[in-house]
């Protein structure tokens, strides 16, 4: 038996993933450290290259390129209404929301915006909001298993099983629905639906009301999260940064107020900022509870959208989804962006078409993940090598929309 377990050589460094540095670039004290692609607490496949001096961390660089979506140049061979099932892979945690952004893009081209029938446009909405709820059920339950808090993260995901559900009894498939499509929709609302959703709003509620019990108003949560990873705003509109990032800084941007889209504009609801009430605005606590009051504002649009379901927009015979599907997208030559708030942020669609196929010239996703990716070495710079853990929690990353 070799009595010699492991021979260092110094090409394996090397011949291993390219780093930005090398050793011979390191001070007496320093250390190159990789966390991930394998690392629970990266939140997805997700390296990062590590510069610290014990446990203060000097630098910090992100390596991108292990899920190879490709989801663009997909997109540029297929026609509009083929690209939906790709969209869904983008933020594989809202479908339903890319699904609407892209649509909606699609629609404008084809000078479809407010034509579609109020019944098409308030499920959209709903199923929206309800996907809304499940992706940051996700964000929180997850960003408490990152801190040490192991029974939220249960609760929650227990109460995003019965969304999913909703959403499979709805269109057939668990997470990557097809459901939005352009003109329409895939099919109505199952009957009875309404009803199940107005019994599972409760229990929902119930489970917020106990995380926020458990978890914000927990010392040890508050002593992990307030005042660590400070995003100044000034800091978070340079670097793109939109959604709850960007609401968690302080400032009320929510594109379903701002450009007004779908029937948000006859909704109820407040935009949730940070005030730096446990610690500083903008920290990792601020950006955790805007999420969490965010899923109490998607309840009040979905009971909105319930009310006006059940009543004034209930389902007839006649109602017909795909009545205003086209058979043949294809529109105008010319260059259309639209961007919708997905749960992460500002998803938008950059489309050029030629006016002679119905397949996109160019399609260009702004995903609201890279940016929030590109500003963690501004956050980590300076910190504790556990308080990055908590800071890439803090953003909610999903890869898929990053390496696109």
């Amino acid at each position: 038996m070799n009595p010699i377990q492991y021979q260092f050589l110094p090409e394996n460094f090397e011949n291993s993933d390219p780093n930005k540095f090398r050793v011979e670039d390191l001070k007496s004290e320093e250390m190159i450290i990789s966390l991930g692609p394998q690392h629970p607490s990266t939140h997805g496949v997700l390296r990062l290259e590590v510069i610290s001096d014990g446990e203060w961390i000097k630098e910090v660089v992100p390596h991108l390129g292990y899920l190879h979506r490709c989801f663009e140049k997909h997109a540029e061979a297929l026609p509009f209404n083929q690209i939906i099932p790709y969209v869904d892979r983008l933020d594989y945690m809202a479908a339903m929301n890319s699904e609407h952004a892209y649509v909606m893009a699609v629609e404008k081209m084809l000078d479809l915006t407010g034509k579609l029938p109020k019944r098409i446009e308030y499920i959209r909405v709903l199923v929206a909001e309800l996907n809304r709820i499940a992706s940051h059920f996700v964000a929180i339950g997850t960003y408490g298993l990152d801190i040490g808090a192991y029974t939220p993260f249960l609760w929650l995901m227990r109460d995003r099983e019965d969304i999913q559900r909703m959403l499979e009894w709805l269109s057939g498939a668990r997470m990557l629905y097809n459901y939005v499509w352009v003109g329409g929709l895939f099919y109505d609302l199952p009957i009875g639906f309404e009803e199940k959703l107005q019994e599972l709003i409760p229990v929902i509620k119930n489970t917020i009301k106990e995380v926020k019990q458990l978890v914000e108003d927990n010392s040890i949560f508050i002593k992990r999260t307030a005042g660590v990873g400070v995003l100044p705003l000034n800091a978070a509109i340079n670097y793109g940064c939109t959604g709850p990032v960007l609401r968690g800084s302080g400032l009320p941007f929510d594109l379903r107020r701002i450009d007004a889209y779908s029937v948000y504009p006859e909704l109820e609801f407040d935009i949730p900022v940070g005030e730096g009430a446990m610690g500083s605005v903008g920290d990792c606590w601020d950006r955790n509870h805007v999420r969490i009051r965010e899923c109490e504002e998607s309840i009040r649009i979905m009971e909105q959208c319930l009310v006006h379901l059940l009543g004034d927009e209930k389902r007839t015979r006649e109602f017909d989804p795909q009545a205003l599907v086209p058979k043949k997208i294809r529109p105008k030559a010319m260059d259309t962006y639209v961007r919708a708030e997905n749960p992460k942020g500002e998803l938008g669609f950059y489309i050029r078409t030629d006016g002679r196929s119905d397949i996109p010239q160019r399609l260009k996703v702004r995903a609201c993940s890279f940016h929030h990716l590109s500003v963690l070495p501004y956050l980590a710079k300076g910190t504790y090598l556990a308080d990055l853990v908590a800071i890439i929690g803090s953003l909610d990353l999903v890869m898929g929309e990053v390496d696109r």
